[in-house]
């Protein structure tokens, strides 16, 4: 995988990450892409070629999960709490 689809990836991970918008999952939300920042900088410095596949593979995999996740919290979404409302404006 060249150097523009690991960025692909990376972004991709970021952006459904930010969909996970519930109140209740906002650290959930924040743990992931602290996550997935981390990783990817932790993965920078691998040159085995192995092993660059197999941190891409993960990576696909977390991304299937978390894509998995927002649709999840889609399916259950509930009203918004009052919180919600006030901390939008």
């Amino acid at each position: 995988m060249s150097k523009p689809e690991v960025l692909k990836l990376f972004k991709s991970m970021i952006r459904e990450s930010k969909k996970i918008s519930s109140y209740n999952f906002s650290s959930f939300r924040e743990y992931a892409i602290r996550r997935i920042r981390d990783g990817f900088k932790e993965n920078k410095i691998l040159s085995n070629p192995k092993e660059v596949q197999i941190a891409i593979q993960k990576a696909q995999s977390d991304l299937d999960i978390i894509k998995r996740q927002v649709i999840v919290g889609q399916l259950y979404s509930a009203e918004k709490l009052v919180i919600e409302h006030h901390l939008k404006n």
